[in-house]
């Protein structure tokens, strides 16, 4: 068994549920400070952060990632214990095998071979790792970020392990993510009985028209690098239960995701133009949960590409599609991000999975790309 894999299952067996890190970050760093590695644990509320750097000088090169995980759902649907790292078939079958315990180990294994054939390098390494990304993400990444900023401290670049992969390992590489913008929607009307509609104000009848208008307005996204800006509803919800009561309230949930232009400012005013046409009475609470980024060239993504083609014979595509990541707190430091990992098909699902033979090659791309960056002085 390989090391990155033995790695993967002994993180795995840490049933680190969001945001419960279960010490995996004390076994990363065990590892980590074998290897010279600073040792930073930055505990902020309930959430677990590792902050481990090798190196004073730059450039500082990062590897960012979660060892949390999203709960298991129905256990009983599940064909063997999430937690146990069982092998079967080729697959690695766990919670946290794609997303991203995977990419952790094979982040760290890929250190270990780097410094053994460059014991000097060319710059600095550094590992920034949350249990804080599948869950609020308030106290993880963004909390390490504002630390590293307020005392000088500057990544160069960064990836972020997230399972990037479609149909192959390494066939995507992400260079950014579109934004994500939320909004609460509450619309007042008079509560009443069916049969008296006279008597009441349905705010469901008084603002289907405008939903239908949000619904199928163009909201536009004019950047080549980014999929154009989704408007989604997630909720809706209206009435008491009883099938004989004209709701008083309508509460509608949706979600922006957009590129650099409009922006979110734009969506807003936009959006609010439409509702206030309506003629109902309305309140908006917005939520920017993200802003876009993009790493469009640099040392970075060349590299990487050129990492994915020597070791794996793979030319990624370049990608921003997606949700979001914790590279939207690090992008705006000035850092080159991209986010490659394994392949995302079964994360969050049961019985999440992963070709067990990709985490070692998973750990010679990052291996090689590192030989790349800083393997300079030898």
């Amino acid at each position: 068994m390989s090391d990155a894999l033995a790695l993967a299952r002994e993180l795995i067996r840490r049933p680190s549920l969001t945001p419960d890190d279960a010490g995996c970050q004390a076994l990363l760093g065990e590892r980590l400070a074998a290897l010279g590695f600073a040792l930073e644990p930055m505990r902020f509320g309930r959430v677990d952060n590792l902050w481990a750097r090798r190196g004073s000088g730059g450039p500082l090169f990062v590897f960012a990632g979660h060892t949390d995980v999203v709960p298991i759902g129905d256990r009983g649907a599940w064909s063997c214990d999430p937690f146990a790292a069982e092998l079967r078939d080729g697959l690695l079958i766990a919670r946290g095998a794609a997303d991203m315990k995977g990419a952790l180990a094979a982040m760290v294994v890929a250190v270990e071979r780097f410094l053994a054939a460059c014991p000097q390098p060319a710059g600095s390494i550094g590992f920034l790792i949350t249990s804080d990304e599948e869950g609020d993400a308030v106290d993880g990444t963004v909390r390490v970020i504002e630390t590293l900023t307020a005392r000088g401290e500057r990544i160069d670049w960064c990836l972020v392990g997230e399972p990037s992969s479609d149909q192959r390992l390494g066939d995507v590489l992400r260079i950014g993510r579109r934004g994500s913008l939320s909004a609460r929607l509450r619309v007042f009307g008079v509560q009443g009985h069916v049969a008296y509609p006279d008597r009441a104000l349905n705010p469901v009848h008084a603002f289907a028209p405008t939903l239908a208008a949000l619904c199928t307005h163009d909201w536009g996204g004019d950047d080549d690098a980014f999929p154009p800006v989704s408007f989604q509803i997630s909720n809706l919800h209206a009435g008491t239960g009883a099938g004989n009561v004209i709701p008083g309230e309508l509460v509608i949930d949706c979600n922006f995701r957009f590129p650099p232009q409009p922006g979110a400012e734009a969506l807003k005013s936009r959006f609010e133009a439409i509702v206030a046409g309506c003629g109902a009475h309305c309140e908006i609470a917005w939520t920017l949960g993200a802003q876009p980024f993009l790493t469009r060239d640099g040392a970075l993504v060349e590299h990487a590409r050129a990492a994915l083609r020597q070791t794996l014979g793979v030319d990624p595509a370049l990608s921003t599609g997606g949700g979001t990541s914790d590279g939207r707190f690090i992008a705006p430091t000035g850092a080159e991000v991209v986010e490659l990992g394994l392949r995302n098909a079964s994360i969050h699902k049961i019985d999440e999975c992963t070709p067990a033979a990709e985490i070692d090659q998973l750990a010679d791309v990052y291996e090689a790309l590192l030989q790349r960056l800083l393997g300079g002085r030898g």
